[in-house]
C-alpha cells in the first residue's frame, strides 16, 4: 500500500495563485502596521520637541501634522458650529469649532476648543464664552476631516454639524483659512470646555492581526490542495 500524488494542472494553477494573493495580501497588512508604528513613533517625538509658532503665512499639513504648535489671533464667534455625537465620558455632547484670525496676517486657523455636554432641550445649544481680545492658542496640528457616525445626507443645520466638511465650511464661511485643525490644548481661557485629547494607540497590532489570518489561509489552503490530491494507492495480491 503506497501513496500517489497527481493533481491536475488547473488544480495546481489555482492553488498557486490563491496562495501567492494571501501571502501578498498578508505582507501588505505588515508593511501597513509598520507604516503606522512609524507614524505613531513620529507622533511620540512630536510631544518632546519644543512647540513651534504656526506661521502666518499659507502652510501645508504634512509639514506640521501631530506637531504642537501656538498661535496668536482672535475668535470669530459668528463662525463657531457645534460638532454633534460627541461622546465624552458616556455623555453625549458637542465639540466646539471656531476660527481663530491670525494676528497681523488674512488667514486663520480653525481650533477645535473642546467639548461641551448637551442640555435636555436638544433645540438650545449650549452657550459659549468667547475671549474678545487678542489670545494665544497652544494645540496639536491634526486633519481638518471629522467623520462621526452620519444618518442622513444633511452635513450642516445652521451653527449645528454632523460632520466637518472643510471645503464646503471654508465656502459657507468665506474665510481663508490654513489647511489644518488645532486641537486646543491650554486652558487659559475659563470657558468651561473640556480639552482631554485621546491620544490613539499605533493601531498596528489590528494590521498584524489580518497579517496573520492572510498567512493562515495561506497555509490552509495548502493544506487543503494535499489532502484532497495525495490518495491512497492499493495493489491487488
Amino acid at each position: 500500500m503506497n501513496y500517489q500524488f497527481k493533481p491536475r494542472w488547473w488544480v495546481v494553477l489555482l492553488t498557486a495563485i490563491f496562495i501567492l494573493i494571501f501571502t501578498r495580501l498578508g505582507f501588505w497588512q505588515l508593511s501597513r502596521a509598520n507604516e503606522k508604528e512609524l507614524r505613531h513613533e513620529r507622533i511620540e517625538q512630536y510631544t518632546r520637541e519644543a512647540v513651534v509658532a504656526l506661521p502666518s503665512t499659507p502652510i501645508k499639513l504634512e509639514d506640521f501634522q501631530y506637531r504642537q504648535v501656538e498661535v496668536k489671533g482672535r475668535f470669530i464667534e459668528d463662525h463657531a458650529i457645534y460638532l454633534d455625537n460627541k461622546i465624552y465620558q458616556g455623555v453625549a455632547g458637542y465639540e466646539i469649532l471656531a476660527p481663530l484670525k491670525i494676528a497681523n496676517s488674512s488667514l486663520h486657523v480653525l481650533v477645535n476648543r473642546g467639548w461641551i455636554a448637551s442640555s435636555n432641550d436638544r433645540t438650545q445649544l449650549p452657550v459659549i464664552f468667547y475671549p474678545q481680545e487678542e489670545v494665544k492658542v497652544t494645540g496639536i496640528v491634526t486633519s481638518p476631516t471629522i467623520r462621526t457616525m452620519q444618518l442622513s445626507e444633511e452635513k450642516a443645520a445652521g451653527k449645528l454639524w454632523i460632520n466637518l466638511d472643510f471645503d464646503l465650511y471654508q465656502k459657507t464661511t468665506g474665510l481663508a483659512l490654513q489647511p489644518i485643525l488645532l486641537l486646543q490644548q491650554d486652558n487659559q481661557i475659563d470657558d468651561g470646555l473640556i480639552r482631554q485629547w485621546i491620544r490613539p494607540d499605533s493601531g498596528a497590532s489590528k494590521n498584524i492581526g489580518y497579517a496573520v489570518q492572510w498567512f493562515l489561509l495561506a497555509v490552509t489552503t495548502c493544506i487543503i490542495f494535499l489532502v484532497l490530491n495525495v490518495k491512497r494507492n492499493s495493489s491487488k495480491k
